[in-house]
């Protein structure tokens, strides 16, 4: 079976702290850790009451440091937020601090509103064009040392030197990203939990059109959905309601943080509400372990996807733990021991 692996955004729950959600991620890291999962992918997004972190490549180093078998990276780092430089240097940092298990996802949106990504840009030299290209370009040309003679920054050493930059993947939810990454030849997600474009054309598409590059031999793609799995179909329908009110608010324009299942239960919707959350099911992936299984498996098959990046946003932490733990069994993940565990 294709490799599973997990994107965090380490949600905020209602009746809890950001400090709280943060624990919670590296909680959830260790859990998964001995599930037999492949990645965990940490967000950034900035000025949300629902999201805790705004600095992935900080919980990058505590999950990295709490856990033994996980490739760990960012899901991503929105480029147009930062210098390319400051990004190489810290994920060099983490690649040499933790060699072979750190991933550089990119992303292009601001992961916030136009405000604060005003705030977050406003003492950068006004740049034409599409700034994410450039900035990519930049990152490039620091993690290969490929400036050309004469430019400015072709006497600048990245630090620590002699480590190179982790794989690169660009991130997306509509074409754009994948055509790009098919032609500098890196590694793909699509978010199919969010994204309006069709997850199997897309990443087939980024397939199709992929080239060989030092960034990569062959096309990885990785198809990237929300999920929750109980031990039944009814439970998990039931733990799903806190979620879909989430998304339900979302749409709105209201990011606060997750609705308890309490609050979910007793919601009244009215009738423009409930056909909106039908509409959004085929965005949320519900149901047992047998259930989800042959759901993502079909998925992961007409996209052509080599792996399936799982996000959850149960409200309960131990309903959440057991989701993925279900999803792990069902998949026929291999179980790996954890620190000092010897009977596996």
């Amino acid at each position: 079976m294709l490799p599973l692996s997990v994107l965090d955004l380490s949600f905020v729950n209602a009746g809890a702290t950001p400090a709280d959600a943060l624990q919670d991620s590296l909680a959830l890291a260790r859990h998964v850790d001995t599930l037999g999962y492949h990645r965990y992918w940490l967000a950034e997004h900035h000025a949300l009451a629902s999201v805790a972190s705004p600095a992935p490549e900080i919980m990058i180093g505590q999950v990295a440091a709490a856990t033994h078998h996980l490739r760990v990276g960012s899901g991503g780092i929105m480029l147009p937020n930062h210098a390319p430089l400051m990004v190489a240097e810290r994920f060099k940092l983490l690649e040499a601090l933790f060699p072979g298990r750190i991933d550089l996802g990119l992303g292009r949106a601001p992961g916030t509103d136009g405000i604060t990504a005003r705030a977050l840009r406003r003492r950068e030299d006004p740049r034409e064009g599409d700034p994410f290209l450039e900035r990519l370009q930049e990152l490039l040309f620091f993690g290969a040392g490929g400036f050309p003679a004469g430019h400015p920054f072709a006497e600048i050493e990245v630090m620590p030197a002699g480590v190179p930059l982790p794989p690169l993947f660009l991130l997306g939810s509509s074409d754009y990203s994948g055509a790009l990454a098919a032609r500098i030849g890196c590694g793909f997600a699509f978010a199919q939990h969010f994204g309006s474009s069709d997850a199997a054309e897309v990443l087939r598409a980024y397939r199709r059109q992929f080239q060989s590059s030092r960034l990569g031999e062959r096309p990885h793609a990785i198809l990237a959905l929300a999920a929750v799995c109980a031990e039944t179909d009814e439970e998990a329908e039931r733990l799903a309601m806190s979620p879909r009110l989430a998304t339900l608010r979302r749409e709105r324009g209201v990011y606060g943080p997750i609705p308890s299942l309490a609050e979910a239960e007793g919601y009244a919707y009215s009738g423009s509400e409930k056909i909106r959350m039908e509409r959004g099911r085929e965005r949320l992936h519900v149901g047992s372990p047998e259930t989800l299984r042959a759901r993502l498996a079909a998925l992961a098959a007409e996209a052509e996807a080599d792996e399936i990046m799982i996000v959850s946003s149960i409200h309960d932490q131990a309903a959440r733990r057991r989701s993925y733990a279900l999803i792990a069994e069902a998949w026929g993940l291999a179980a790996k021991p954890g620190p000092g565990d010897r009977s596996i």
